[in-house]
């Protein structure tokens, strides 16, 4: 019968099935977009613009785990791709500018807007990673496959 069946829980977000404590996967994202740390929510998690610390200056975790590797640039060309776009396409619908103005408004809007969201996207990546017990995040060895 509907009514007797139990749901569970949804394992996204978190690990029950483990035995390990689920970490705040939007809470950890949204820090690491803020650049704080995803455990604290207090340090800092860049060094640089892109270089993330190896460890929270205020709560100690270890931060230096992460693999975020391409995926930040990837999802960064996703978004000012599909906002340039569609922004383009609807200037381009009603309006008659030139090629040149064209390329005036949208280089550099293009430009502008990938270095802005390529920091707060990494931190999210890095959150997520966190969150999820990825990449040595959960206190064990991260082994990398041999070829």
């Amino acid at each position: 019968m509907p009514g007797d069946l139990q749901m569970e829980e949804p394992a996204f977000g978190g690990e029950h099935h483990s035995g390990r404590v689920a970490r705040p996967l939007w809470t950890a994202m949204k820090r690491g977009m803020l650049g704080r740390c995803p455990h604290c929510g207090k340090g800092k998690l860049f060094g640089a613009f892109v270089k993330p610390v190896d460890k929270c200056e205020v709560c100690g975790d270890d931060l230096h785990h992460h693999r975020a590797d391409d995926l930040p640039a990837y999802l960064v060309i996703v978004i000012v791709g599909h906002i340039v776009v569609g922004g383009f396409m609807a200037v381009e619908a009603t309006s008659t500018l030139s090629t040149w103005q064209h390329a005036l408004i949208w280089v550099p809007l293009t430009i502008v807007l990938a270095i802005v969201l390529l920091q707060p996207v990494k931190g999210a990546v890095i959150g997520l990673q966190w969150a999820l017990y990825m990449h040595g995040f959960g206190d064990e060895k991260d082994e990398f496959e041999t070829r």
